[in-house]
């Protein structure tokens, strides 16, 4: 082969080469491809069974105050042992409709003196610094997730953070080296892990029922096309943006949270290791806006490159499988899948469906039949998880999500007054998140296996699994 074929050969395979990976370092900071611990930092402290100082009252501030904010905020206000100090929002509206009620679930015992903090898009660093809040709860949009975390736990709070943690792998390298530099807690709020079926499904999961585990299907499907209709203020005035320019499962944790800890993954039994991802063409959205909004509109100039589905399927340690769906597009009913299956048989959400080998008692008798709709009464009495018989009236009653969002804020607080370790740590929030960044890199890569950082670096092996907690 003559030498100008050659160097022709090798220019060309580069470029295309290049093609393939930048995407990929792009979306994940460089940290996609080569995902090698990073030294902790001196003196760090391994936070996964981390019990923090007990707190008689925990002082709590807020960022960010929309529709999920203010639930945040007004549910914790009502809880004992508590203490509303400050709120910060860019719309004066909702941070004084915030504290107002907040004064008002109260009692007016308590969170008289709550300062806001509506001034500016910096306003919350200010808050920080003055009002040295004991925890930090944030629900903004997610690019801002990271740096507010970062600085809450410098400033010395614990971070509560919504859904996703993090964008990218070095924002999550720097909350887990941040959280163990100063021993604050950094929990992504995933709520879905407090719900009813799931702590059944749980508890099952801890007692053997399904035998050892195998497979889990864990998604997030929930068509909200309608949140494009908020333009100026709202969900859809950021979100929208990055089902244009992101390509991949960006919504991950409401299924997968619940089926990592049945599979005890990354405490002490098993880990994620790598993963691949696809996505479907990007339709339903530019098709959503070209119907609804005029041809000269904002949301008519994006050129839409999310698929209106994601599908990824995770390998573990072990070997284990679990597929991740996320479309917030299609026109179809909500589920979030929630299955786990095992050598001894199947547990299934939407509808709840359980099959085991040799039948369900009050159910079929083979596992060739489900059993479903009252069928479950028995089985689901019997596993019935202690945290929700202790809360879930109470849940029910308070609301959010069927009672689930009550219960996780309840447990928050609950941990920070006994200094006990959270039920969802830093490492586990990272490993959730990661499938977003993860999943891009796969899809620009044509579904090229991805692997998982270690965030716990080893650690994870010698992690307590997360108790049935009573």
């Amino acid at each position: 082969m003559s030498t100008n074929r050659r160097d022709f050969l090798r220019k060309t395979s580069i470029a295309g080469l290049g093609l393939a990976v930048t995407p990929a370092l792009s979306n994940a900071q460089g940290q996609i491809l080569k995902n090698d611990a990073p030294s902790p930092s001196p003196g760090a402290t391994y936070m996964g069974d981390y019990s923090a100082p007990k707190l008689d009252t925990v002082r709590c501030a807020f960022i960010g105050v929309g529709a999920r904010g203010a639930g945040h905020a007004h549910q914790i206000a009502a809880i004992e042992g508590t203490e509303v100090v400050a709120i910060c929002d860019l719309y004066e509206d909702l941070a004084q409709k915030s504290a107002d009620k907040c004064k008002e679930n109260g009692k007016g015992e308590r969170h008289k003196k709550i300062k806001l903090y509506t001034g500016g898009e910096n306003d919350w660093k200010e808050m920080l610094k003055k009002e040295k809040p004991d925890a930090v709860f944030i629900c903004t949009p997610w690019k801002l997730h990271a740096p507010m975390a970062i600085e809450a736990m410098k400033s010395g709070a614990h971070a509560f953070v919504e859904v996703p943690l993090a964008l990218t792998i070095e924002e999550m390298w720097e909350i887990v080296d941040t959280s163990e530099k100063t021993n604050k807690h950094c929990m992504m709020m995933e709520n879905v892990n407090y719900g009813r079926e799931e702590l059944i499904y749980l508890n099952m999961c801890r007692q053997g029922v399904l035998g050892e585990l195998l497979h889990g299907e864990a998604s997030y499907i929930h068509e909200l096309r309608g949140q494009m209709n908020e333009v100026e203020r709202g969900t859809g005035s950021w979100r929208t943006y990055h089902y244009a320019n992101r390509n991949g499962n960006l919504y991950p944790t409401h299924g997968l949270g619940p089926v990592a800890q049945y599979m005890n993954l990354a405490r002490g039994e098993d880990n994620f290791k790598f993963m691949n991802s696809f996505s479907s063409p990007a339709k339903g959205r530019a098709l959503y806006a070209k119907k609804n909004f005029p041809a000269d509109h904002q949301w008519n100039q994006l050129d839409y490159k999310g698929g209106d589905i994601s599908t990824s399927i995770i390998k573990t340690n072990m070997g284990r499988t679990i597929m991740v769906q996320w479309d917030e597009t299609s026109p179809r009913p909500y589920t979030r899948h929630n299955l786990i299956q095992g050598t001894k048989g199947t547990l299934a959400g939407f509808p709840n469906r359980v099959a085991l080998e040799g039948g369900v008692p009050g159910g079929p008798d083979s596992h060739h039949e489900w059993a479903e709709g009252d069928q479950l009464d028995a089985i689901f009495e019997k596993y019935e998880h202690p945290l929700y018989k202790r809360l879930g009236e109470l849940a029910k009653k308070m609301g959010g999500h069927g009672g689930m969002d009550f219960i996780m804020r309840y447990r928050i607080i609950e941990c920070l007054r006994k200094g006990e370790p959270l039920d969802q740590n830093v490492y586990e929030s990272c490993y959730w998140s990661a499938v977003g960044p993860l999943s891009e890199a796969s899809v620009a890569q044509n579904g090229a296996p991805q692997e998982f950082p270690d965030f716990t670096r080893g650690a994870w092996k010698t992690t307590k699994a997360l108790d049935i907690i009573a």
